[in-house]
């Protein structure tokens, strides 16, 4: 029997990064930056105002200074309001001593002047403005250059692209940057008893759970994905679907494909096109499971089982590492943290445990505590539903069988629930 840490360290060996591309940054959000990417331009371009006001210099508002309830500065300095400036405006102004101009939020700076005054802090005077506060110079200006300078890194590469990295890249005047791309993920469900969800089933027959799980579970992991959905069990049929996917994917998962004397088929029809190594893993569930490189492209399979929880677990487990390394992930494995069982747990001797579980924090501790939802005798351990309120999986040790309440335990945040 392999262990957990072989059968990953196989898998994510055979796992290609595909070569990065350059694409537009509006379809950019949530791939890795594949290229370090540098500002030609100050950010701003110009001084602008900061808030709606009245541009002035600030030594004409700072004299006459008293101090007056609650103990804020004010100032009795009048000042002529010479014109207006808009966002966007391109006529340039200059500003005279002892002159301000009204000024929007982004509008820039007619020359001389080095701050704005608040709107709330004037009489809001359209030919004259009064001052009820001082301000000192750059006070309310945005300066050239404040946010980044020609030269800075505006994104680094390895940088996941989220809303600010693209408005940075729309600010470095970039429309498209070069990324690691989503690999496209194949998944296909294979039993004589399934049928899709748009039909009736008839006696002896099952919904397709597994490609519409694992199809979600790639696309969360990032994966471009195809659910393929049920596949035919006629052996060249079978043959043709598989081999097309798999000259069109960097990963194909098939559900179904092992456990039961039903899978011979199909590992028959996959040997033909590659090698295919199916084996017991030390673990639970999903103990069964299979892995192989098919196609020319030598591109990497997985056969999971038909029972919906042992394939999540497995996916989890193997197959999500490997689409977040295909990604670029420099580690590509789930946040693991540490916390109390709340609970009693038992395991099976010699395999690594994965049970469905709870995450919380301990209102007056902050400490994380854990609910296992599984794990006990006479627990089921194929219950969809109950993986449905997971928001973790608690990872019990090869060499445990039991967990005691307040112990602690390893823990996977798979995400949060809402």
């Amino acid at each position: 029997m392999r262990s957990v840490d072989e059968q990953l360290s196989m898998v994510v060996d055979a796992v290609p990064t595909p070569a990065p591309i350059r694409i537009g940054i509006t379809d950019a959000l949530g791939l890795m930056c594949a290229e370090e990417v540098t500002a030609t331009q100050p950010l701003p371009g110009f001084p602008q105002a900061a808030v709606d006001g009245y541009a002035v210099r600030a030594v004409d508002v700072g004299g006459g200074v008293a101090l007056g309830p609650p103990g804020e500065a004010v100032t009795d300095a009048s000042l002529p309001v010479v014109g207006e400036v808009q966002a966007g405006s391109q006529r340039p102004l200059r500003l005279q001593p002892r002159q301000a101009v009204r000024v929007a939020t982004g509008a820039p700076l007619p020359t001389l002047s080095d701050a704005v005054i608040p709107l709330e802090w004037t009489d809001l005077g359209r030919k004259r403005v009064t001052a009820k506060r001082p301000v000192r110079s750059g006070d309310f200006v945005r300066k050239t250059g404040d946010d980044i300078q020609p030269g800075d890194v505006a994104v680094s590469a390895g940088v996941v692209l989220g809303p600010p990295q693209i408005g940075l890249l729309a600010a470095a005047g970039r429309d498209k940057v070069l990324v690691h791309p989503r690999p496209r993920v194949a998944v296909l469900s294979y039993g004589l008893e399934l049928v899709d969800i748009e039909r009736e089933p008839g006696l002896g027959q099952i919904f397709d759970v597994n490609s519409y799980a694992l199809a979600a579970a790639a696309k969360e992991a990032g994966a471009d994905v195809q659910r393929v959905g049920i596949v035919n069990a006629e052996p060249r049929r079978l043959r043709e679907t598989i081999a097309n996917h798999v000259a069109r994917s960097e990963i194909v998962v098939i559900a179904g494909a092992v456990g039961g004397s039903g899978a011979a088929a199909i590992q028959e029809v996959l040997r033909e096109l590659g090698d295919i190594d199916t084996t017991r893993v030390a673990m639970h569930p999903g103990s069964v499971q299979g892995f192989g490189l098919l196609g020319e492209g030598r591109i990497p399979v997985f056969l999971l089982p038909s029972n919906p929880v042992a394939g999540l677990v497995i996916f989890e487990t193997l197959v999500r590492p490997a689409i977040r390394q295909a990604l670029g992930k420099t580690n590509p494995t789930r946040h693991i943290v540490q916390a109390r069982s709340l609970g009693p747990i038992e395991s099976i001797r010699d395999r690594r445990g994965y049970i469905r579980a709870r995450l919380m924090r301990d209102a007056e501790t902050g400490a994380y505590v854990v609910q296992s939802l599984g794990g006990v005798t006479g627990a089921p351990a194929h219950l969809l539903a109950g993986f449905a309120e997971a928001n973790a999986m608690i990872r019990i040790p090869e060499e445990t069988t039991q967990v005691r309440p307040g112990d602690t335990v390893d823990v996977i945040f798979l995400q949060q629930r809402t």
